[in-house]
């Protein structure tokens, strides 16, 4: 086991040149929840609304959208599918949006449909139990949906009511649910590029799932099966990443531990250096990048003995970092550059350039 305390002894620069901040009066809602790029928009969400900022013309705020029901909560993950983009709520809901011409938001449709909760609510056996003495569809989060991720025209959601689901992206249509995936809230998945779904929970584990071929009612249908349940961390997990060619699994948690297994899903080692909860990490070219209660972010990167060191160390952010995202990357074998946002939970946004060069040698500087 690796215990990584320090930052690489080879000398960086850095400094803050701007931030960006939620237009909000109201403070309350300076609280970035999820970060997503897409299509040079940098959306942040804050509570219930998201905000969006030009990353080609100098993050120009061009637009702020939400469902206009404060009775929503906060948005907790953002992804995207060609045009449309997709948004988890605290609500139980998954909203669907797309962007005009003028680059404005609009609401396209709310998950589930109002016509598959119609159709399915006929039949006794679509409804399961979810507490005592009640039941809701099968195809509906009942708790706060945590985090989303499109892979090859699938939606995997996760939720606090333990459970995880697959949805058609194109056309909305709930595919497959499993639940009790976990003895906790789900808060975290991933999806490699042949399918395989990693889920991470507040119970400390990680579950891995596989796409298999299962009778059901006389007919053959494809259902996610449980592979195997990893354990390492000592309290609730917060983040999953899988590094570019899904080879290596990263996971942050509450014990302020970032673990990593390899292909086999075996242990390999521990990134220490925290001081406060794992929050976010994010792939980013061959470096990785972690988001912290301490206020933090640090940049990882694998050395020559396939060992993680902490090679930059980026201060400046007065409350814990929630979120993180890859906005742009380079890497040559000789130097490279990757920019990363960071968001905290006092509405600021910061977006990072970090170079280095084939000595690992790296400097840093906030634009």
């Amino acid at each position: 086991m690796s215990h990584l305390h320090s930052v690489s002894s080879e000398a960086f620069k850095h400094h803050c040149i701007a931030s960006l901040k939620i237009p909000s009066p109201d403070p309350h809602h300076m609280i970035i929840s999820c970060l997503a790029v897409h299509n040079n928009l940098l959306y942040a969400a804050s509570l219930n609304e998201i905000n969006v900022f030009d990353l080609i013309s100098d993050y120009s705020h061009v637009d702020t959208f939400s469902n206009d029901l404060s009775s929503s909560g906060s948005v907790k993950s953002i992804t995207f599918h060609i045009t449309k983009i997709f948004t988890a709520h605290q609500d139980c809901k998954i909203r669907v949006w797309k962007i005009t011409a003028s680059r404005q938001h609009q609401l396209v449709s709310t998950l589930p449909t109002v016509k598959d909760r119609l159709i399915r609510s006929v039949l006794p056996n679509n409804y399961v139990t979810v507490r005592r003495h009640k039941k809701r569809l099968w195809l509906e989060h009942w708790d706060a949906v945590s985090d989303l991720v499109v892979k090859q025209g699938l939606m995997y959601s996760v939720s606090w009511d333990r459970s995880f689901k697959i949805w058609n992206a194109s056309n909305y249509k709930c595919l497959e649910s499993v639940n009790k995936a976990h003895e906790d809230a789900v808060n975290a998945v991933v999806v490699s590029d042949n399918g395989v779904v990693y889920t991470g929970s507040a119970d400390g584990r990680i579950r891995v799932w596989e796409r298999s071929v299962v009778d059901h009612n006389k007919e053959r249908k494809s259902r996610h099966m449980l592979v195997t349940t990893l354990v390492k961390h000592r309290s609730t997990v917060n983040a999953l990443a899988l590094n570019g060619d899904g080879s290596l699994l990263f996971s942050g948690g509450c014990d302020r531990w970032i673990v990593e297994r390899d292909h086999r899903m075996v242990f390999a080692e521990a990134l220490w250096g925290h001081t406060g909860a794992v929050l976010c990490l994010i792939n980013v070219g061959d470096l990785l990048a972690s988001g912290s209660a301490d206020r933090t972010v640090r940049i990882w990167q694998r050395g020559k003995e396939n060992c993680y060191r902490c090679m930059a160390f980026l201060e400046g952010h007065e409350k814990p970092v929630k979120s993180l995202v890859a906005i742009s990357s380079s890497s040559s074998a000789f130097n490279g550059i990757v920019s990363i946002g960071s968001g905290s939970l006092n509405g600021e946004i910061k977006v990072w350039d970090v170079y280095w060069d084939n000595n690992n040698n790296l400097n840093k500087k906030f634009i």
